[in-house]
C-alpha cells in the first residue's frame, strides 16, 4: 500500500496501459482520477480497480476529456485538484499511433500525433507541475521503443516519442532543486489496441504480433500489466534516485540491430 493517500492522474486510463496501470495503483491504496473519451470504458476500469482494492474508502475520480482540447486539458485537472485538493502523481500515457513515412505523412496527420502524444503533454504538466511541487511528487510519461530508436513507416510517431523523452529529460533537471522527479517508459511492442485503431485489421494485427516474435530479443511482445509495474516503479519511492531516465519495457528491442 505504497501509494496510500496518494493522488495519482492517469490519461487514456480507459484501456490497455493506463487501465492495467490504474488497477495496479488501486491494489497498492492509491486514490486515482481516471481521464479519458470513453466514459463506459472508463466506468468498467473504475468498477475493476474498486474489486482490486475492495477496503479502499473513495471510487476512482472519473473525468471525460479530449486531449487535443485545451479546455478540457484545463478541465481535466482542474477537476482533479476540486475533487482531490492535491495531486502526487501525474502519468502521462494516452497516445495516438498513425502509419506513414515522408513520402506520404500529411501535415494533418502530423499535426495530428504531436498535439495528442506532445502537445497535450506539454499543456497538462504545466498545469500540475505546481500541484507537484507542493507534494514532492512525480511523473511519469508513457513513451516509447520509438522514441529511442529509429523505426520506418511511423514517422511522426517516432518524433513523437522522441520529443516526449527529451520533454522528461529536460522537466527533470528543471524540477530535480524542487523534489519533483520526470522519468519515462518505453514499452516495445504491447498487446493493447493501440495498432487496431491505428488501422491494422486483425489479420494484419496477428501477422504483426508473429513478428514481434523476432524483433524482441525475449521473443515476445509485452503485456500492460508489464508496463504498469514499471510505471509503479517509477512514481514511487523504490526509484527515489531515478530522475530523467528513459526506461526500457521492451523485452530487449531498443538493444537489438541487424545482423
Amino acid at each position: 500500500m505504497q501509494f496510500a493517500g496518494k493522488v495519482v492522474l492517469i490519461t487514456g486510463a480507459s484501456s490497455g496501459i493506463g487501465a492495467a496501470a490504474a488497477k495496479l495503483f488501486s491494489e497498492h491504496g492509491a486514490k486515482l482520477a481516471l481521464a479519458g473519451r470513453n466514459i463506459d470504458n472508463l466506468n468498467n476500469v473504475s468498477k475493476q480497480c474498486s474489486v482490486a482494492c475492495p477496503e479502499s474508502t473513495s471510487n476512482p475520480f472519473i473525468v471525460t476529456g479530449e486531449l487535443t482540447n485545451e479546455n478540457d486539458v484545463k478541465a481535466i485537472l482542474d477537476k482533479t485538484i476540486e475533487h482531490f485538493g492535491k495531486l502526487d502523481v501525474l502519468v502521462n500515457n494516452a497516445g495516438i499511433l498513425s502509419s506513414g513515412s515522408i513520402e506520404n505523412t500529411s501535415l494533418e496527420q502530423y499535426d495530428q500525433i504531436m498535439n495528442t502524444n506532445m502537445r497535450s503533454v506539454y499543456q497538462l504538466t504545466t498545469l500540475a507541475v505546481p500541484h507537484l511541487i507542493k507534494t514532492e511528487g512525480t511523473i511519469v510519461n508513457v513513451s516509447s521503443v520509438n522514441g529511442i530508436r529509429a523505426f520506418p513507416g511511423v514517422l511522426a510517431y517516432c518524433v513523437s516519442k522522441a520529443a516526449l523523452d527529451q520533454f522528461t529529460r529536460c522537466v527533470a533537471l528543471e524540477l530535480a532543486p524542487k523534489k519533483v522527479r520526470c522519468n519515462s517508459v518505453n514499452p516495445g511492442v504491447t498487446i493493447t489496441n493501440l495498432h487496431k485503431r491505428s488501422g491494422m485489421n486483425q489479420e494484419q494485427y496477428e501477422a504483426f504480433l508473429k513478428r514481434s516474435q523476432e524483433t524482441h530479443a525475449m521473443g515476445r511482445p509485452g503485456t500492460p500489466e508489464e508496463v504498469a509495474k514499471t510505471i509503479l516503479f517509477l512514481a514511487g519511492n523504490d526509484s527515489s534516485f531515478i530522475t530523467g531516465a528513459t526506461l526500457p519495457c521492451d523485452g530487449g528491442r531498443h538493444a537489438m540491430c541487424p545482423r
